[in-house]
């Protein structure tokens, strides 16, 4: 039993499928909703006709019954040569803004979708870079994000990110703090994350971060490795993960988040539903 929980799996662990068929895939497995990562391999957040597409992939949604959340880590989606970049922690404003234009692109988006959320994190911190000026950087380029989400109506997901400048829970409270909580921002939690870096449980880490939860990531992972592996791969305790979600009355959809077995994906997003569905037991 999976508590009534809404399951997802991400398409950035499908990207050897076409949109249209790995979103009819998701369907057809009994999924109730897609992680959809914007990139140029399926929705282009540059694209010149990406207002086209949005409304297409908006009506295939639709007809498919899933539910979605816009999710914003592609890889190199801004620039060829950086992984993630540029990010919001960047020294050069142009750099910086080219991250805040994306996001508020990928909020008027997830707007057009009907997504739930959209899901950020903060970036790696530049070599030579303080933190305080990479957290003030993180603060006044997410406000411009979160008067975009305020206007459009779609809660913004900060993720908190092994190796990011923001990469704990701790972290997530902090930029809240720097922010004044402002209503629109939310968390986008990881659960591997959870078990791979915070000090509790990842089932406790649920509880602890309720009020602010918006978006979820699920997979498996090991203590103290920042990689995301197949269910039964790790060391996560998975029952009480999925109760404590049902428990806080969570509403979101949870995304299996697997970007590394995109070779495998079809298989493993027929695995992960089942698993999932049983109640997180191997």
């Amino acid at each position: 039993m999976t508590h009534g929980l809404r399951l997802g799996y991400g398409t950035n662990g499908l990207t050897d499928l076409r949109l249209e068929d790995a979103l009819a895939l998701l369907a057809d497995l009994g999924y109730d909703g897609v992680g959809l990562t914007l990139d140029h391999m399926h929705l282009d957040p540059c694209a010149p006709d990406v207002a086209a597409r949005t409304s297409r992939v908006a009506r295939r949604l639709g007809e498919l019954g899933l539910a979605v959340t816009v999710e914003t880590g592609a890889r190199y989606v801004l620039d060829p040569r950086r992984k993630h970049g540029p990010t919001l922690l960047e020294a050069d404003a142009d750099d910086r803004w080219s991250r805040i234009r994306m996001l508020v692109r990928a909020v008027r988006i997830a707007a057009d979708l009907g997504a739930h959320a959209v899901h950020c994190f903060s970036g790696i911190l530049p070599a030579g870079e303080s933190a305080d000026d990479g957290w003030k950087r993180l603060a006044d380029g997410l406000g411009v994000v979160l008067d975009a989400a305020e206007e459009a109506g779609v809660p913004l997901a900060v993720e908190p990110e092994p190796g990011h400048l923001l990469e704990s829970l701790a972290d997530f409270h902090r930029l809240r703090a720097d922010l004044g909580g402002p209503a629109p921002l939310g968390l986008t939690l990881d659960i591997g994350h959870c078990q791979c870096l915070e000090p509790a449980s990842p089932a406790d880490c649920v509880r602890e971060a309720a009020p602010w939860l918006r978006h979820v990531q699920i997979e498996d992972m090991r203590r103290g490795v920042h990689e995301h592996l197949p269910f039964g791969e790790g060391e996560i305790d998975f029952p009480p993960v999925l109760a404590a979600l049902a428990d806080c009355g969570y509403q979101g959809l949870t995304v299996v988040e697997l970007p590394r077995h995109s070779h495998a994906g079809p298989e493993l997003a027929a695995r992960s539903v089942r698993f999932l569905r049983n109640g997180g037991t191997r």
